[in-house]
């Protein structure tokens, strides 16, 4: 009797000790899977493989004849940023939030929020630089009352982001068709930019047509043609392992023979590192020029990478003639001084910034908007 204890009791011992070990690697590989997704460059960058598939989020796949369902208006989508902004917990909301908290505005306070503006990716001269001119404001005017402080801070901010810049696509109607380029380091969240950029462009009643010429990630191929499928377009795909320039001449030139409006083509996540892939992101452009002028050529940068972000846009800038920068993930997790960084980098606008994972989650990028999100206006 006493055996067959003993033994019951190994045998339990040994069915817990499987199951600590079948759910420890559940999760192991969901945190793998997670920390996958939310890389810049990550593994990808280090080994060369290729990066985690990005979700695509639910639209409604449209039947052939029938108007696809209208996105969610600009306005709105921005109501959404200002919201997410002011509710961030980021280094320059928190440095805002202490400044104008402050009973009076002290020299400490104002070392206080100048480092607080060069922690959120601002940079050292921009920081240096508002600081001086609302100091000097202030003082002009006599103000020390962090209440009236708001309006020249907001003032200063929005000059600082630019609202002169020209953000709008250049997508002229004697182009046929206007060629958007999009090209992003694995992980930014660029193949769903293009989903959901052609999604507006359909909605405002242009006729598009997409390139898949991410062939370096068979799993991005697919993904772009999921998109095209529920927002009613087609994409133009090669062979499995196709030259890249050559799915995008082909898309390009389908464009032209239809009488497209846009076509816009999606590449392969250049690693700023991977010489030979910078130098193909060049023949791509090069070769899709020899039918037609690439319009407009977006970087997509993940906001939460701060200046590794800086380093990656230098070295595409280096390839191709940046006209315009998608900023997704800016929300709580980033640092907003990323906007005034990036543009100063390259001299280009901030175009859109996305949201999050829904199809609606792509919002035209504006100054005074962003800059009260941050003043949780």
């Amino acid at each position: 009797m006493i055996f067959w204890y003993i033994m019951a009791g190994v045998v339990l011992a040994f069915l817990i000790a499987t199951a600590i070990v079948v759910v420890s690697n559940v999760r192991h590989r969901r945190a793998v899977r997670a920390a996958g997704t939310a890389g810049g460059i990550g593994t990808a960058g280090e080994t060369g493989e290729p990066a985690p598939e990005e979700p695509v989020p639910e639209v409604p796949v449209v039947e052939e004849g029938a108007p696809p369902e209208s996105p969610e208006s600009p306005t709105t989508r921005l109501a959404r940023l200002r919201r997410r902004l002011a509710a961030s917990s980021n280094a320059l909301a928190r440095g805002l939030a202490d400044l104008l908290a402050s009973d009076r505005i002290s020299e400490q306070t104002w070392s206080d929020f100048e480092s607080a503006l060069i922690s959120s990716d601002l940079g050292v001269k921009p920081a240096t630089e508002l600081v001086e001119k609302l100091r000097s404001r202030l003082a002009i005017d006599g103000v020390d009352d962090p209440a009236q402080a708001k309006a020249v801070l907001r003032e200063e901010l929005i000059a600082l982001v630019d609202p002169t810049m020209d953000r709008s696509l250049h997508l002229p109607a004697d182009a046929a068709p206007a060629v958007i380029l999009v090209v992003g380091v694995n992980g930014t969240g660029k193949t769903t930019t293009v989903g959901k950029l052609a999604r507006d462009l359909v909605a405002s009643g242009k006729t598009v047509l997409l390139g898949a010429a991410d062939t370096f990630r068979a799993a991005a191929v697919d993904q772009l043609v999921t998109w095209g499928e529920r927002i009613g377009v087609d994409t133009v795909r090669g062979p499995e392992g196709a030259d890249p320039a050559s799915v995008a001449f082909d898309a390009v030139k389908t464009g032209r023979e239809s009488g497209t409006d846009v076509v816009l083509i999606d590449t392969a996540g250049r690693l700023h590192n991977k010489t030979n892939l910078m130098d193909e992101l060049g023949k791509v452009k090069r070769v899709i020029e020899k039918i037609a002028p690439v319009q407009e050529t977006l970087l997509v940068l993940d906001a939460t990478t701060g200046q590794n972000g800086l380093v990656q846009a230098r070295v595409f800038a280096e390839v191709v003639d940046i006209t315009g920068i998608v900023l997704t993930k800016l929300d709580g997790s980033a640092k907003g001084g990323i906007v005034v960084a990036v543009q100063q980098e390259l001299g280009v606008p901030v175009k859109f910034i996305g949201l999050g994972e829904g199809a609606d989650d792509l919002a035209p990028f504006d100054a005074a908007q962003f800059v009260d999100g941050l003043l949780g206006q």
